[in-house]
């Protein structure tokens, strides 16, 4: 028991834990504050536009942390995390939905609109369910988890590795891109799901709710960080860490590399998953564009700007990017792609390391030998 404790309460004796928790929750208690307590007219006064848009970006650092989590520890560049992203927003978008009853254009109380619209006769055997909160928040999971451990189990026993499983990930997420384009797949075809009304009972367009979501990001955030660091500082993470810088030589050794990577594989994708359920209440909207490989990929872009196998680096880089992304669509548009390109290839360059590299201070901090990664696969047996 005591062991197990200990197990857990490690990533909370990590300065680099304690310091980002503090962080990211005096961040949201600012928020809350400025929101709450300052007049409008203020310039300190946090609109509910900016909560909602500090919300998204807290989805894209969960997201970008899921993406550390398989690349960084595991050494798995995956190019295809939009897709279980996308995959709980659908989920959640499929609740939310439901939830409109006959509230929406036509009427019907079991049909949302745009089955009405192509004439569905009933609903779906996949779309029941989905008015029960409980169902979809577990949907929320299974969905992206299933899919991760069918896709994880064939690849890895095949030991297809390097760009050649970034590859598969990439067709994998175009193909589902292409299928949920598809109006007969029943999922609103190029439109996708919006329109959404409430969540749990709480009407979406008041600033109450808008501020809740965002304070349920947060946290979401939080527990999914030490989730990883959870991982990471155990002996599954040296392990992780040894098969990524000798997967051949951890197998000498006896490990059973693919149980290894396709529990962090699964973990990986359920937390994807999350970060997509909690950025549609927010957005309002999930369509198939979020299938886009080009989000993959942009998304490897993040966590390799703030520090790849760091996670507090990819969290740093989800959000500076995103809101330079806000920016300069905004002053140029048209030119945002080759910001975002220039900064990838002179951070590339000049901070190899990433953002994180910046910060070594918070990677020199006393550990015991089961939380510390080792770089070869060697140190796993010591």
């Amino acid at each position: 028991m005591q062991s197990s404790q200990s197990f857990l309460a490690r990533p909370f004796t990590e300065r680099s834990t304690q310091l980002f928790l503090g962080i990211l929750f005096a961040a949201m208690a600012v928020v809350t504050v400025l929101h709450l307590a300052v007049p409008e007219g203020s310039a300190l006064y946090v609109s509910a536009y900016t909560i909602t848009l500090l919300g998204k970006y807290l989805c894209y650092a969960l997201l970008a942390v899921a993406v550390d989590l398989v690349w960084g520890y595991l050494g798995i560049l995956s190019l295809g995390h939009g897709a279980f992203f996308a995959l709980g927003g659908y989920a959640m978008g499929m609740y939310l939905m439901r939830q409109i009853g006959d509230r929406g254009v036509y009427g019907n109380p079991d049909l949302p609109d745009f089955m009405v619209f192509l004439n569905w006769q009933e609903l779906p055997w996949y779309w029941q369910g989905f008015d029960m909160a409980w169902f979809a928040f577990i949907m929320v999971l299974l969905a992206p988890g299933i899919l991760a451990l069918v896709f994880g189990f064939l690849a890895f026993r095949s030991r297809v590795t390097g760009v050649y499983l970034s590859i598969i990930t990439q067709a994998l997420t175009f193909a589902l891109m292409l299928a949920f384009f598809r109006n007969e797949m029943g999922f609103g075809g190029n439109n996708g799901l919006t329109d959404f009304k409430d969540i749990l009972g709480f009407d979406l367009r008041t600033d109450a709710t808008r501020m809740g979501l965002f304070l349920a990001t947060g946290v979401a955030l939080a527990i999914g960080y030490v989730i990883c660091r959870i991982i990471v500082t155990s002996k599954l993470g040296r392990v992780s860490v040894a098969c990524r810088d000798a997967e051949a030589r951890t197998r000498f050794l006896g490990y059973r590399v693919e149980r290894v990577q396709l529990f962090v594989f699964a973990v990986s994708a359920m937390l994807a998953g999350v970060a997509g359920a909690l950025y549609v209440p927010q957005v309002g909207i999930i369509n198939p564009s979020e299938f886009s490989p080009l989000f993959s990929i942009e998304i490897v872009v993040w966590v390799a700007l703030g520090g790849r196998a760091t996670l507090y680096g990819a969290v740093i880089g989800a959000l500076l990017v995103n809101y330079a992304k806000t920016v300069f669509t905004g002053v140029m548009p048209d030119a945002w792609l080759f910001a975002l390109g220039a900064l990838f290839v002179l951070v590339t360059v000049f901070l190899p390391k990433g953002i994180a590299g910046l910060l070594p201070s918070l990677k020199k901090e006393p550990q015991d030998d089961d939380s510390t990664p080792p770089s070869t696969a060697k140190e796993v047996t010591a």
